[in-house]
């Protein structure tokens, strides 16, 4: 597999470690750790003490976790990674694993707690340090501790669990049963702030401005003297990480942008005339339409087309390098949910990203990706600092397959133009209700089946469109979007009226989970 190269990898960076024993949280405490000015990364829960000592963190937080520390086989970890001097910070599952590896009791009371809970904090603790004693949290646990290890002080209760929170601040190990970093404890980012601040004595220079700044030197070191291109799709994304890049290494920098034929109606033109209008950078336009369906003909397995996509890019780019001679770097906007969606040692595989699982084994570039580490709004607010367009910034995120992938079934002609034009209309009522900035994505979906229908006092026997709207904060997690009727109204009226090959319309209300927001 291709070198790949991540700015935030520093030794001189604070850095926090979520250590993942498989919450469904773990990505939003590293969140709210980086909304605190704090760097963090989720690593594996059995992450060597050798590479936490190589890492060099601030502090430790042990995730929670579907499994009880009773149950054989539950993950754990020994006594070592309490005794590094680093602090710790357990949550849920791993309170319970600190209490239960250090000498305390766990047990399962009977008394589990679920959802909101009154929780009583004691005074002269460090975190609940200008705090409310009295203040509501976010339960969700059967296990409980029920005596704390030697040397910890119990720091809140609640009536069911006497042990709701402890610490030991000789060892600078802290433990709470609750979830701080969920909205529904309102005092969480505080509690969090107190460990990250007081505890691990960090300081909150973890800035846009910081993490530019720093992007910047790094890249300039990488790359050197070195010509580099950047697959350029016009999404934030990838624009982000093109003009970070060419503020590090100028007119060494060639974007690419790659017309596979699965871009959506008059987006080749757009993208091109967007960035020639607005940035100095050198622009080359590849057509490369027939290769890439030539190469997906017959095709319906999801996988397999964001695996030939994503190899088919890779080999445009390469021919491209070739005539453009001593290319050794490819820039890519990979983010962090790409990278954990395509599957991680202890994160299921969701999909192939085809800028991630779907690279090759071989390639001829060493991987520049600026952007791996950072989530969808950390990559706007860098976006806005790099005085990127607002018409940028907040584009909707389309994917790299393009339309291959919202195509349910083999992808051809027709069925591209025919969600080409469904899709557009998407786009266009959406922002004609001023609901595009409040909507992660809205997009068509063309599934290839047909059904019955009637049109003109004919039978018709036609493909239905899926409308899909959502709203989001990174991708993680999604909500259906309550688009209001009457613009549904218009949506169904229009598409089933101006497009041909299409006459039913239907409005998919699934949130992520259990189902994911592209289709496919």
């Amino acid at each position: 597999m291709a070198k790949r190269f991540n700015e935030n990898h520093q030794e001189n960076l604070q850095k926090i470690l979520i250590l993942d024993f498989g919450a469904q949280y773990s990505r939003l405490i590293a969140r709210r750790v980086r909304e605190c000015k704090v760097y963090s990364e989720i690593v594996p829960y059995d992450i060597s003490v050798e590479e936490i000592r190589k890492i060099n963190p601030k502090g430790i937080i042990l995730s929670g976790g579907p499994a009880s520390v009773h149950v054989p086989g539950a993950p754990t970890r020994g006594k070592e990674i309490f005794e590094l001097g680093i602090p710790v910070l357990g949550i849920c599952y791993g309170m319970q694993l600190m209490a239960k590896t250090l000498g305390g009791e766990v047990a399962k009371t009977g008394k589990s707690e679920h959802g909101k809970t009154k929780l009583f904090a004691k005074e002269n603790t460090l975190l609940f340090k200008e705090v409310p004693l009295k203040q509501n949290v976010w339960m969700s646990h059967c296990d409980s501790v029920q005596t704390a290890p030697a040397g910890f002080k119990i720091a809140a209760s609640t009536e069911s669990t006497q042990v709701a929170a402890a610490e030991n601040l000789s060892n600078n190990l802290y433990s709470v049963q609750f979830h701080p970093e969920v909205v529904h404890t309102p005092f969480g980012m505080d509690i969090l702030k107190n460990f990250l601040y007081i505890a691990c004595e960090c300081t909150p220079s973890w800035t846009m401005v910081s993490i530019i700044e720093r992007s910047i030197e790094d890249i300039k070191e990488r790359v050197g003297k070195n010509r580099i291109i950047c697959g350029l799709s016009g999404g934030v994304d990838s624009a982000v990480a093109a003009v970070l890049v060419h503020k590090a290494v100028g007119d060494q920098l060639t974007c690419v942008f790659v017309d596979h034929g699965l871009l959506r109606k008059g987006e080749a033109e757009q993208v091109e005339d967007t960035f020639r209008r607005n940035f100095k950078i050198n622009l080359v336009q590849i057509n490369a339409q027939e290769r890439f369906l030539k190469k997906l003909k017959g095709v319906t397995d999801p996988e397999k087309k964001r695996v030939i996509i994503g190899e088919e890019f890779i080999r445009v780019f390469e021919e491209f390098a070739r005539e453009l001679k001593d290319v050794n770097f490819l820039v890519q906007g990979t983010l962090y949910p790409d990278v954990i969606e395509s599957g991680t040692k202890d994160a299921a595989k969701i999909k192939t990203h085809h800028n991630v699982g779907g690279l090759p084994l071989k390639m001829d570039f060493k991987l520049i990706e600026p952007l791996r580490s950072l989530f969808k709004d950390e990559v706007r607010a860098m976006g806005e600092e790099l005085s990127l367009s607002e018409e940028i910034v907040w584009r909707q995120p389309f994917p790299g397959p393009g339309l291959a992938i919202r195509i349910i079934g083999e992808v051809t002609v027709e069925r591209l133009e025919i969600l080409r034009q469904a899709d557009a209309i998407v786009t266009e009522e959406v922002k004609r209700a001023n609901l595009y900035r409040g909507l992660w994505q809205s997009f068509a979906v063309l599934p290839c089946i047909k059904s019955v229908g009637v049109m003109g006092d004919e039978r018709t026997y036609s493909y239905p469109i899926v409308i899909r709207a959502v709203t989001s904060e990174d991708a993680m997690t999604a909500d259906w979007a309550k688009v209001p009727y009457n613009v549904l109204e218009r949506l169904s009226n229009r598409i089933i009226n101006e497009v041909p090959g299409i006459n039913r319309v239907a409005y998919d209300i699934s949130s992520k989970p259990p189902s994911t927001i592209e289709w496919e």
